[in-house]
């Protein structure tokens, strides 16, 4: 390519919030558009940055682009493995206090800037920084904002948050958490409070967390678009309603099918490799050889995710579910997971035991490709959004036991919307453990079984390379980023 050329391409920065989730899912962002050409620099801050590359080849596949270029900014956090959920205040505030001056200072007159030999010309930032919109628009540098998030809590507790407020629904007043949420339009007679953020139950509207909230309410319809992680038939009771307020909406999910349908039409970065890991936590690949020893849909697969923990006591009532269960599983325990004093010697003899004959314990997996493993059945799951999101691809049933954030939502439309599992929130009992796996296994299969299937065939459809819609409004992401990056020049 020529140096006219490259100049005359759009230069877009990505600048994901520091977790796993997020990182994973912007990764994948960047190198589709990379494939089309766009200059991409990527934004990490130090803490995140650290264990990527200790635990990824992210640096030597990303070399075969060009027009590719990692960055990383202070953020102040000295840990040296990525935090779990419950630090993430922590983590916030150490942007605001450290990463976020420096990030105006590189758009406003560093090496970024327009001062600069190549400037941005667009940015894309995780929906929870703000301050990277505001810079955006005092600089009048387009802002188009991605949302790893999943967009039924993004509408319902987020970008909502302000009417529920004003209706007097936020904060609650009484205990009964089974009442019904009236003032999310889309989501009439299916939301719970129980269902809305953990947030929602708070009683302080001066609490860091509802404050954020709050501005992030105020300033996603701001930007100039807004990207979100599903495919149109999974969010379309929302998705009408969220583009009253946010006219310019790209739907590009599932992500990670999308990313692989395009490696794999692009015959220029084709490669032997099928699967590439953008983990901050080191994959153990040998519980695919022990699922390998399982016959089709027999395996409970349990994982919490990257940023929740759980308490001991949690942990036994799972386990004992688990072994009464009398199905085989495999479990991800990511080192630190567990609060409480966890005292592996004191563990009963019959967990041991059942353990060894029918389960697998490891530190992370390869998730997309145990979900697509034959042998797993069910998916016990935290509700993250890409895990959701996963498991829908392979039509595997999910049993939701939510911790966070979106989580407690998209446990509710995985039973009540989407009928492809069942929601366990707020309980974390032996016996509830029990009869959820042998429901969703054994007592309603068939049922479970033919309802995630068929939405993994939508997901299929949404992706086709001619007509699926997340294919349509990926390219249409490229061309509005190309005549953004016009205008900004």
């Amino acid at each position: 390519m020529d140096q006219n050329h490259q100049e005359n391409e759009p230069h877009v920065l990505i600048f994901p919030i520091p977790f796993q989730g997020p990182v994973n899912c912007a990764l994948k962002l960047a190198e589709l558009l990379c494939l089309s050409g766009i200059h991409v620099t990527f934004l990490n801050t130090h803490h995140i940055h650290r264990p990527l590359l200790r635990h990824t080849q992210v640096l030597s596949r990303f070399n075969r682009y060009p027009n590719f270029r990692f960055e990383t900014i202070p953020d102040g956090l000295e840990h040296e493995n990525p935090v779990s959920g419950d630090r993430f205040e922590e983590v916030m505030d150490a942007i605001n206090a450290v990463s976020k001056p420096l990030f105006q200072e590189m758009m406003v007159s560093g090496h970024l800037s327009s001062k600069s030999e190549r400037p941005v010309t667009v940015i894309i930032p995780d929906g929870v920084f703000n301050f990277a919109v505001e810079i955006g628009l005092e600089l009048s540098i387009p802002v188009i904002s991605f949302e790893t998030i999943s967009p039924c809590s993004l509408w319902t507790s987020n970008l909502n948050l302000p009417a529920l407020i004003e209706a007097g629904e936020v904060p609650f007043k009484g205990n009964d958490l089974d009442e019904l949420v009236k003032n999310v339009p889309g989501a009439q007679n299916i939301l719970r409070r129980r269902d809305l953020a953990p947030y929602c139950r708070l009683s302080d509207l001066s609490d860091p967390e509802i404050q954020r909230t709050l501005r992030e309410a105020r300033t996603i319809p701001l930007a100039q678009g807004l990207i979100l992680n599903t495919f149109e038939h999974l969010d379309v009771l929302l998705l009408p309603h969220m583009r009253n307020l946010c006219p310019n909406i790209y739907t590009i999910g599932p992500l990670h099918s999308l990313h692989k349908a395009r490696l794999t039409a692009d015959t220029e970065q084709s490669s032997p490799e099928t699967t590439f890991s953008n983990s901050v936590w080191e994959e153990d690949r040998s519980c695919l050889s022990w699922l390998d020893k399982h016959p089709p849909k027999t395996v409970v697969y349990v994982s919490f995710g990257s940023l929740s923990s759980t308490t001991v006591n949690q942990l036994l009532e799972i386990w004992h579910g688990l072994v009464n269960s009398g199905k085989p599983f495999l479990w991800v325990r990511r080192p630190g997971s567990i609060t409480g004093g966890y005292d592996q010697t004191q563990l009963p003899s019959e967990l041991i035991d059942h353990t060894a004959r029918m389960g697998c314990i490891v530190d992370w997996a390869p998730q997309e490709e145990v979900l697509a493993h034959q042998a797993v059945g069910v998916f016990l799951t935290h509700s993250g959004w890409n895990s959701t999101m996963e498991s829908i691809v392979e039509g595997v049933p999910m049993i939701c036991w939510p911790f966070y954030v979106d989580q407690f939502v998209n446990s509710r439309f995985v039973e009540e919307v989407w009928k492809v599992g069942i929601d366990m929130k707020d309980k974390c009992d032996m016996v509830i453990v029990e009869k959820a796996i042998r429901d969703v296994m054994d007592v309603r299969q068939d049922m479970f079984t033919r309802s995630a299937r068929c939405w993994a065939n939508l997901s299929k459809e949404s992706i086709s390379e001619d007509t699926g819609s997340s294919t349509r409004n990926l390219d249409r992401l490229i061309d509005d980023i190309r005549v953004m990056s016009r205008s900004t020049r």
